[in-house]
This record gives C-alpha cells, sequence and structure tokens, in this order.
C-alpha cells in the first residue's frame, strides 16, 4: 500500500508538470503509456518538439550547451530571457542596475562545458514524509547518472527505512551505524538533537567523499522542497565555486526570501553572502578535507560560521530561493518555522543558469561591480524610505555604524536582525540587499567598512 502510494505520487507530479508544458512541446502518446506504467521513467522522453520548431536551434538543456551567446537577462520576462548576441553592445558592463534598481546580469561567450557528477545527499531521520522531498527530486532530475541521490539516514526508524526502501534503485540508501548516545556537557541534554545531527553529518559526508570518491555534493534534509531550476542551479555555479578560492558554497537558500522582501520577477538574480546559509546547499571534497578533521560535536552549521573555519570565504545565494522547508517539527521545536520558514517563498520559474555567464560571481568582478553599484546609490532614512519619499530612485542605501543601529532598521523593514559571529544574514561586506515596497534597499556600513566585529552577536 505505502509503495502504491509512492507510485502514485510521483505519477501525479509528473502529469502535472505535462500539464503545464511549454506550447512548443507535445506529449508522446506512447511514451506517456509507458509513463503511466513506470512513473520513475524521465519525463524528457514523453515530450517532443513539434515539428514546426524541429528546425529552430534547441532551448539549453543539461544535454545540448553549445549555445554561442545570450544577451541581458531581462527582469521583465523569465522566460524570454535568452535573447540575440547581437543585441549586447560591447561597452556592457559585466553586471549593472537597470532603471527598476536590481541587477542586470551580461552573458557573452558562453561555451560547452562536460556534464560533472553532482550526487544530492539527503539527510533523513524519522519523517516519513521523506518521500515529499524526494519525490520532487526524481521528477526533477534530469539525469539519474549525473545527479545521483543518496539518502542517508539515522535513527532507525523502521517506517521511515521503509518509505525510502520503495524507492529501490532510484536512490542509494546508506543508514549511520552508532546508534548510541553521543557524550553531552550536562548543561546541554536537552539538546541532544544537534549532537546526533553534527554526527550524522561528519559520518555521511565521509562516506559520499571518501567512500565513494564524489568531488562535490549538494546537501538537502528530508523536509526540503525543490524548485524546478534546482539541479539547474547547482550545475551553472559548480564550475564558479571551484574556480574562485573565496568561495565555499553555493546556497539555495535567502534568509530574507520572503514575499515583499524579494523581486520575484527576476529569478536570475544571485549574490555573494558572507553568511553560511545552508538548507540545501553545495560543497566540495577539498572543502571537506579541510574541516572534516576538526568536524564539530554539535551545531555543525554554526560552526561553520565562526571566523576561523569560515577564513573570509564567501558563498553564492539566490535572490529568490531554490528551496522551502515543509519540516515543521524538529529540533528547533517548530518555532522558528512558524516564525520564519513557513513564509520563504519557492521559486517556480526556470532560469536557464548554465546558459549564463556567471564570472560576475567571482570576488574581483563582484567587488568591482556590485559593491560599487551599491556605494554609488543615493542615502536615505528609513522615515524616507517608508514614506516614498525617494524621488525617482528605484534603488537605495541605508547606512549603520553600530549593532543596534542595524537591529533596529532590520526589524522596522521585516529583515532578519540578528548575527551570527557578528555576520548579518544574508549579507556581504555588510552589505545586506531586500526590496520595500517594490524599491531595491541596500542596508550598508559606510564605504570604508573594515570587517565583521564577532561581538556582534
Amino acid at each position: 500500500m505505502k509503495e502504491q502510494v509512492r507510485t502514485n505520487s510521483l505519477l501525479l507530479s509528473k502529469l502535472k508538470l505535462l500539464k503545464n508544458k511549454d506550447a512548443k512541446s507535445f506529449v508522446d502518446v506512447n511514451n506517456l503509456i509507458d509513463l503511466l506504467e513506470d512513473p520513475g521513467l524521465d519525463i524528457g522522453k514523453v515530450l517532443r518538439p513539434k515539428l514546426a520548431d524541429l528546425n529552430k536551434p534547441k532551448a539549453p538543456s543539461y544535454h545540448e550547451k553549445s549555445v554561442a551567446s545570450i544577451s541581458t537577462v531581462k527582469k521583465s520576462n523569465v522566460d524570454s530571457k535568452v535573447a540575440k548576441s547581437e543585441e549586447v553592445k560591447q561597452e556592457d558592463p559585466l553586471i549593472s542596475p537597470d532603471d527598476d534598481g536590481d541587477i542586470v546580469i551580461n552573458h557573452n561567450d558562453i561555451k560547452t562545458q562536460e556534464k560533472p557528477v553532482i550526487p544530492v545527499l539527503v539527510f533523513s531521520c524519522n519523517r516519513v514524509t521523506v518521500n515529499r522531498a524526494l519525490d520532487l527530486l526524481l521528477t526533477y532530475r534530469p539525469s539519474k547518472a549525473q545527479f545521483p541521490i543518496i539518502v542517508t539516514q539515522d535513527c532507525g526508524h523502521k517506517e521511515t527505512r521503509e518509505v525510502i526502501e520503495g524507492y529501490r534503485d532510484q536512490v542509494i540508501y546508506i543508514q549511520q551505524p552508532d546508534q548510541t548516545d553521543p557524550v553531552i556537557p550536562p548543561k546541554e541534554k536537552k539538546f541532544k538533537g544537534y549532537f546526533k545531527i553534527a554526527r550524522h553529518y561528519g559520518w555521511a559526508l565521509n562516506q559520499t567523499f571518501t567512500e565513494m570518491g564524489y568531488d562535490q555534493v549538494v546537501i538537502v534534509e528530508d523536509d526540503l522542497e525543490i524548485s524546478p531550476d534546482f539541479f539547474e542551479y547547482f550545475t551553472a555555479t559548480l564550475p564558479v565555486l571551484k574556480a574562485d578560492k573565496t568561495l565555499w558554497c553555493v546556497s539555495a537558500w535567502n534568509d530574507n526570501g520572503k514575499t515583499g522582501l524579494i523581486n520575484e520577477t527576476t529569478p536570475e538574480l544571485l549574490y555573494r553572502t558572507d553568511f553560511f546559509p545552508g538548507l540545501g546547499w553545495m560543497m566540495t571534497k577539498d572543502l571537506w578535507k579541510e574541516i572534516m578533521v576538526k568536524w564539530p560535536k554539535s551545531y555543525w552549521d554554526d560552526w561553520m560560521r565562526e571566523p576561523q573555519h569560515r577564513k573570509g570565504r564567501s558563498c553564492i545565494r539566490p535572490e529568490v530561493s531554490r528551496t522551502k522547508t515543509f519540516g515543521k517539527i524538529g529540533v528547533s521545536n517548530g518555532l522558528f518555522f512558524e516564525k520564519h520558514l513557513k513564509y520563504i517563498v519557492l521559486n517556480k520559474q526556470f532560469v536557464p543558469f548554465t546558459v549564463m555567464d556567471l564570472n560576475f560571481l567571482k570576488k574581483d568582478n563582484y567587488d568591482e561591480s556590485f559593491v560599487k553599484m551599491v556605494y554609488a546609490t543615493p542615502v536615505v532614512s528609513v522615515q524616507d524610505l517608508k514614506s516614498g519619499k525617494l524621488g525617482n530612485n528605484k534603488a537605495v542605501r541605508l547606512t549603520y555604524h553600530t549593532r543596534e543601529a542595524y537591529k533596529r532598521t532590520a526589524k522596522a523593514l521585516g529583515i532578519m536582525d540578528d548575527f551570527k559571529s557578528g555576520v548579518p544574514r544574508m549579507a556581504y561586506r555588510g552589505i545586506v540587499s531586500f526590496m520595500h515596497q517594490g524599491v531595491r534597499v541596500y542596508l550598508a556600513p559606510n564605504v570604508n567598512w573594515t570587517g565583521y566585529d564577532p561581538k556582534w552577536a
């Protein structure tokens, strides 16, 4: 019965995708019948391009990326992102603000790249709803070979194990063998769950990198939904992550990604952040080799945010989150979920990141373009912003000099106001970008910023 429910859920999600197909494709009836018999079938085999479109250049995909060039990504129409390179002026900067104050990305000279193998490591324990996360991963996964899904389980929960095993060869199933109680300081007994999670992470990452030999991994948990371009996003950002040693992760998450705080019409926008976001993130084998020898016994995510481990490195993060959690019940007792997590917007549009030149995210390019742009925006007060007294400005800057000033402004405008090791959530060089009443806002320190103060915590 459980297997039938899982199969029906997978089939239903794929039929919904077929219903919402674009106008350039049709459903192959013969392969649709195969899909009805085997819901695990790749949905790409069911859709076929219309005859009238066969002689047209094919849309970029995981299998075909030989696109000569594409122009500036327009924020007004995500579905028409790719335009002819003749429309791109040579003098255009790598990234620049558009009329609405958002970043416009120029993409030139796109080259074909080899497809990397990027396993997805799913952490599970005792949530039988892990099928909700796995169904979406399988639905959107473009290739089983390129994206093996490893499900690692702690806790030994029988019902959850049965759900995972029901996916058979669609996933790789491993179990954390150490089920003993970890050694916990007396004052932290109530936080035992965090100790178990850190132990599980350390064991599973070691299995993935050392025993299985993978070079990178995307880490998700059993309570995450993913966006349609989840795999596209990580495929495209991996080369940047590997090429820039000032980066140490790519995250699918924006802590301030709520309605009204983001521009939902520009899901292509990507940023650098000094704050480790987690909640769907990618790391490399080289990083694991560095940190595995000192992996913490608890609170692993806050541990990674400490200056001695981060070492000044940043992560890539999106404007609109590519993950969303449905896990109300967990070690945090659902408090953070009810107050914050459930309001995060999940991107629903597919952005063709793999045909974009994302080198603007490399530190030298980003500091020259983004940071320079931020400090060129006019300074206003919170009162001016709230009252709309901004003139014709679509992008403005608010300044802060103290921890208290930052928290007051953040609370007044609805963004996260806390710090981890002195770093505000989603900040880069102290700058936090968000929207307020349709205006792009940069909450930023002085231009002569000298670094984060760990005492701001």
